[in-house]
């Protein structure tokens, strides 16, 4: 063991354990639970779990927060476990803005709103917001994002439409502030009559899904957020979204960005593209695809269930899509429910 070294200890053999083991070997000593903590370890620990197929699905469901495991893209059976959110809060007044790394933000709607930086796994937690959030917070009228910058920053991105303007605010954890960022200008996308989708990471960007549901019917519009140049662009549809009404709903698979489509053109159509080299490239279309009619609105959580993915379409309807041999889905998050991994990365710097 005096021959293998502190290096090889913790960056070689201790990486791979999981999260929950690695908490436990910190009581070892003081020297272990310094170098459990530092921010090379928890790097290698995170870019380790990121490799795994499997991850974990928090669903917040009526009266409960449910976390199951989710193995190759499929929910397994009775692994259900129920959680306890930080706060004294009941789950019909939380919703899920992104999971990024093993953290989820997650928004208290009460006469104010609260964000909460929250590792499901450690149990650690921390309150972000500033008094810029004692406006209401909505479901379609607010959304964010996690990154790290490239001095390895944990940084929040908030964006919040109100009375038709915009406002872009970026979280740094390791100076615990806010700062505001220019958005892009002449557009429209601040109206009450967009909706924001949760923000998705993928290769140095983050993207948002903004559709107008009124004028003119079944408008969207990808938003992109380049997390290096702090700076956002708007990217061109695929051409199989060109079609009205349809809804397009992100993922990541494999850490690629992925849009699932659905549409009708006569009949109910599903289709999975992938963004690559700045192109859209259609994957496979679903062969059934369907209407699931028999959920009540707390149930339509984005849950996976024997490869079957329900999804939330702007008409209310719930579609339910089968994801067959897909088995690396990295992030997919709604409202209500969001796939993470289970880390050691805090919520505090």
């Amino acid at each position: 063991m005096e021959r293998v070294g502190d290096d090889m200890i913790f960056e070689e053999i201790l990486s791979r354990l999981p999260a929950k083991v690695v908490c436990r070997f910190k009581c070892v000593s003081k020297q272990w639970c310094y170098e459990l903590s530092t921010p090379k370890f928890v790097f290698i620990h995170a870019r380790r779990v990121g490799n795994s197929i499997q991850k974990k699905l928090l669903s917040l469901k009526e009266n409960s927060i449910v976390v199951d495991d989710i193995v190759a893209g499929n929910l397994e059976e009775d692994t259900s476990k129920i959680v306890t959110f930080p706060y004294d809060v009941h789950p019909s007044f939380l919703r899920i803005i992104c999971s990024f790394n093993g953290l989820i933000l997650v928004c208290i709607k009460r006469s104010y709103s609260e964000l909460v930086l929250w590792n499901p796994t450690t149990r650690r937690f921390k309150l972000i917001s500033d008094d810029y959030f004692i406006r209401h917070f909505g479901r379609h009228n607010d959304t964010g994002g996690m990154y790290f910058d490239e001095d390895n920053d944990l940084k929040v991105l908030h964006i919040n439409c109100y009375f038709d303007k915009l406002t872009a605010r970026v979280y740094s954890r390791r100076h615990d502030t806010w700062r505001q960022i220019n958005f892009l200008s002449g557009t429209q996308l601040a109206s009450n009559f967009y909706s924001w989708s949760p923000g998705i990471y993928s290769d140095k960007k983050i993207y948002f899904m903004v559709s107008n549901y009124w004028i003119p019917p079944g408008e969207r519009n990808i938003v992109a957020f380049d997390v290096i140049s702090e700076s956002f662009s708007i990217l061109r549809f695929p051409e199989h979204m060109e079609v009205n009404p349809c809804q397009g709903h992100f993922l990541t698979i494999s850490n690629k960005l992925h849009v699932i489509v659905v549409q009708y053109a006569g009949e109910l159509i599903a289709d999975l593209v992938k963004y690559e080299h700045d192109d859209w490239i259609k994957v496979f279309s679903f062969n059934r695809a369907r209407i699931v009619h028999h959920l009540e609105s707390q149930q339509r959580t984005n849950i996976i269930q024997e490869n079957k993915w329900l999804i939330t379409s702007i008409w209310g309807d719930t579609v339910e899509v089968v994801l067959c041999n897909i088995q690396h889905v990295d992030n997919y998050n709604g409202p209500k429910g969001a796939l993470f991994l289970e880390t050691i990365v805090s919520p505090f710097d």
